[in-house]
């Protein structure tokens, strides 16, 4: 009897792992390695939402770098909407955003907030500032691509293809509006997603978390293209994909093509 149980709880605790952060053996892909484990680290929403500046991502990573990283706690990750120079604390500036982007249609981190992105160099002080101290950086986007991008008809890189070419206005997230779908059919879409993790990859990126893909419909496209989009990188580029509930329908295309996805939406507190 002894044996019995303790080889059901055994049991119990591989399942848990395997289902919630990798694939089984016969279906493991050498990026499920970069996240073998769960990743443990910060990330900027729950204190700072939408607002956070580069002085509070080097002040929470002084602090996990010195007594957190001896425990295993290195991923530094930065949030939802980075990108926007005018955010308010308390839901989103849907108004008036001042959004930055590259010529390319491509979000770039707001000065105001991150000053070392200046000149174009994006993220990559910032990473590299956490890269000293030995610990992961990460970023959050929304699925597709800018709204403000279509509008503009900017180019995709390294094709002659514009926003226009890629885009639909259907299924657009309903609870922020910066973003279009991409029709992966389209030609230049892939391109697209490629151009993004081009960027990611030369800042120096380790993990991305991306909205608004598995909930409440389920992007299997946009998910192929940006596996495909990270893999071309070479970079270990660990992808967690937001929100939940992930669809069981789709477990198995989300193991073979994701570190990380999510298994409830959204939770809050309530102090009433």
């Amino acid at each position: 009897m002894i044996r019995s149980k303790f080889y059901k709880v055994a049991v119990a605790v591989f399942c848990f792992s395997a289902s919630s952060y990798t694939v089984q053996s016969q279906t493991k892909k050498d990026f499920h390695d970069w996240a073998a484990t769960p990743p443990m680290g910060w990330n900027s929403w729950d204190c700072f939402g939408p607002t956070v500046t580069e002085a509070e991502v080097k002040a929470n990573a002084d602090y996990m770098a010195k007594y957190l990283k001896p425990y295993g706690w290195d991923y530094i990750v930065v949030d939802i909407r980075w990108y926007v120079g005018n955010d308010k604390a308390h839901g989103y500036n849907e108004k008036d955003p001042d959004y930055v982007l590259d010529q390319y249609g491509r979000f770039m981190p707001a000065v105001n907030r991150f000053p070392s992105a200046a000149g174009g160099k994006g993220f990559k002080p910032l990473a590299d500032y956490l890269h000293k101290k030995g610990l992961k950086f990460g970023i959050h986007i929304m699925r597709g691509i800018p709204v403000i991008a279509v509008k503009q008809n900017l180019p995709i890189k390294g094709t002659n293809f514009t926003a226009k070419d890629i885009y639909s206005d259907k299924d657009q997230c309903l609870w922020l509006r910066d973003m279009y779908t991409v029709i992966p059919t389209k030609p230049g879409a892939q391109e697209y997603y490629n151009s993004l993790f081009e960027l990611y990859a030369s800042w120096g990126l380790d993990f991305v978390k991306i909205d608004d893909l598995s909930s409440p419909i389920y992007f299997e496209g946009e998910i192929d293209m940006i596996r495909k989009a990270i893999d071309r990188t070479g970079r270990k580029i660990v992808l967690s994909t937001s929100p939940g509930e992930t669809p069981i329908a789709h477990a198995d295309h989300v193991q073979k093509n994701a570190n990380m996805w999510r298994t409830v939406g959204d939770f809050w507190d309530s102090w009433q």
